[in-house]
C-alpha cells in the first residue's frame, strides 16, 4: 500500500569544558534505548489504519530487565484507540518473527486499551523482558476503529511490517505481516530498567542525525555508531535518535516536524534518563528557502535550547555545521552565514563542550565541501563513511 511506504527522502576536535552535573535523574530507573521523534501524518489517513496490525522494527542501544514503550497521537486530530499493542525480542533481523517466548502484551494503567487524545502521547505499564543491548524489538499496535492522520517518523531507514487483516500483534511467528513499511508508525520511545546505563544521550538534528544516506537496515547513522562505542566503553548510555529529515531550528514544515525549540520538551527533555544533549541542526535554516541569513537568529535558538536543557540539569554540546557546496541551494551568501554560526558553535561559550564534525568531514581541498569519500553524491548528506567518522568523532569523556 504505496501510502504507508517511506516518503523520499578524521580528527577529532572537541572544545570546552563540561560543566554542568555527571549524571542525570533517571526516575524509576528508566532510561532510554532507542527514540524517534514523530514528524507529521501521513497523507490520505483521514480515517487511520482501522483494523491493520503495525509491527515496528526498533534497535536498541542498551539493555534492561524491564521495558516500557511510548505511543503518539502527535499529528492526530481524532482521539486514537490502540486495542492491543506488544513487544517482542526480535528472533533475526530484519525479520517480523518474535523470538520464541518473548512476546509481552502491554499494558496502559492496568487496562489492554488505551484511547489517545488528539495531539497526546501515552507511556506503557512496565513489562518484565530481558532486552538485549544493541538488538532488534518488535513493537506492534492493533488499531480497531476508524481514527484521524496517522502519525509517523517518514525516514526510518529500517524496514517494518504490517497486515490489515486483524489482531495479530500477539503473533510470535509474524507469518501474518505480509506487507513491508519503511516507516515507524505511531510508536516514538522504548526505555529499560534495570540496566546498567547511567543516563542517555539525546542527538537532536535533521537528516544527517536520521540517517539519510546511510545504508537502511543496517544501523549506521551516526548515532548508532556512537552507541557502538559506548557499548565496549566504560560509559555505559543509552542513545536517543531526535533527528528529523528536513528539520529546522526556527521554521515548522509541512512534513518535517516542528521547529527544533517547539519539539524540544516532546522529542528531547521528557525522555528517559537523559543527561547529555548534543545538538547539530541549522542546515536546513539556511539552505532551505525561505533561507535565514542572519546567525544571529540561529544563535539564538542554540543559547535557548542550551538554556532550557540545563534547566533540567542536562549537559549540552554543540556540533558544527558539516559543508554542503555543490547541494542545489548552495550560494556563497549562505556559506557565510555558515561560517558565522560555527565560528560561535566553538568559541561562544553557549556549549558545555563542542564536537567539531565540520572538520571531520570537509574536504582540505576544497573545505566547503564534504570530502569526496564521506560523500553520497549530493553534497549536502554523508555516506556511510562519513558517518561513521562523525559517530567516531565524538568524545566520549564529553558525554
Amino acid at each position: 500500500m504505496k501510502r504507508l511506504l517511506a516518503l523520499g527522502m578524521a580528527t577529532t576536535l572537541a572544545i570546552g569544558l563540561v560543566t554542568t552535573s555527571s549524571s542525570a535523574q533517571t526516575p524509576g530507573g528508566w532510561v532510554g534505548t532507542w527514540a524517534t521523534s514523530p514528524a507529521t501524518g501521513v497523507a490520505g489517513t483521514e480515517n487511520g489504519y482501522p483494523n491493520y496490525s503495525i509491527r515496528n522494527v526498533v534497535h536498541t542501544s542498551i539493555g534492561g530487565a524491564s521495558v516500557r514503550v511510548r505511543l503518539s497521537n502527535a499529528f492526530g486530530t481524532k482521539p486514537l484507540q490502540f486495542g492491543r499493542v506488544t513487544v517482542a525480542v526480535a528472533a533475526e533481523p530484519n525479520s517480523p518473527r518474535a523470538l520464541a517466548g518473548s512476546m509481552r502484551t502491554l499494558t496502559f494503567s492496568r487496562s489492554q486499551t488505551i484511547t489517545v487524545p488528539p495531539g497526546a502521547e501515552v507511556l506503557s505499564d512496565a513489562s518484565p523482558l530481558r532486552v538485549p543491548e544493541d538488538g532488534d524489538l518488535l513493537v506492534t499496535t492493533y488499531v480497531p476503529t476508524p481514527s484521524g492522520p496517522v502519525t509517523y517518523h517518514p525516514a526510518a531507514l529500517q524496514t517494518s511490517f504490517f497486515t490489515r487483516a486483524g489482531d495479530f500483534a500477539a503473533e510470535e511467528s509474524g507469518a501474518s505481516f505480509n506487507e513491508r513499511t519503511s516507516v515507524w508508525h505511531y510508536v516514538s520511545g522504548v526505555d529499560v530498567q534495570g540496566t546498567p546505563a547511567t543516563g542517555a544521550v539525546v542527538t537532536l538534528g535533521d537528516s544527517i542525525t536520521d540517517g539519510v544516506g546511510s545504508t537502511a537496515g543496517t544501523n549506521r547513522r551516526w548515532p548508532d555508531v556512537l552507541a557502538d562505542r559506548l557499548k565496549t566503553s566504560q560509559r555505559r548510555l543509552g542513545v536517543l535518535n531526535a533527528g528529523i529529515s528536513g528539520n529546522r531550528l526556527l521554521l515548522d514544515g509541512t512534513d518535517f516536524g516542528r521547529n527544533a525549540l517547539a519539539r524540544l520538551d516532546e522529542d528531547v527533555l521528557s525522555l528517559g534518563g537523559v543527561r547529555t544533549l548534543i545538538v547539530f541542526e541549522g542546515v536546513n535554516d539556511i539552505q532551505q528557502t525561505p533561507h535565514q541569513t542572519d546567525p544571529q537568529q540561529i544563535i539564538s535558538a542554540y543559547r535557548q535550547i542550551a538554556a532550557q536543557a540545563r534547566a533540567r540539569g542536562i549537559r549540552v554540546l554543540g556540533a558544527t555545521i558539516t559543508p554542503f557546496k555543490g547541494w542545489r541551494s548552495w550560494t556563497e551568501e549562505l556559506e557565510v552565514t555558515r561560517q558565522a554560526v560555527n565560528t560561535f558553535v566553538r568559541t561562544g561559550g553557549a556549549f558545555d563542550g563542542v564536537i567539531d564534525f565540520d572538520a571531520v568531514v570537509r574536504d582540505p581541498q576544497d573545505p566547503q565541501r564534504i570530502k569526496p569519500e564521506y560523500d553520497t553524491g549530493d553534497h549536502l548528506h554523508p555516506g556511510d563513511a562519513g558517518l561513521r567518522a562523525m559517530g567516531e568523532a565524538v568524545p566520549l569523556a564529553l558525554l
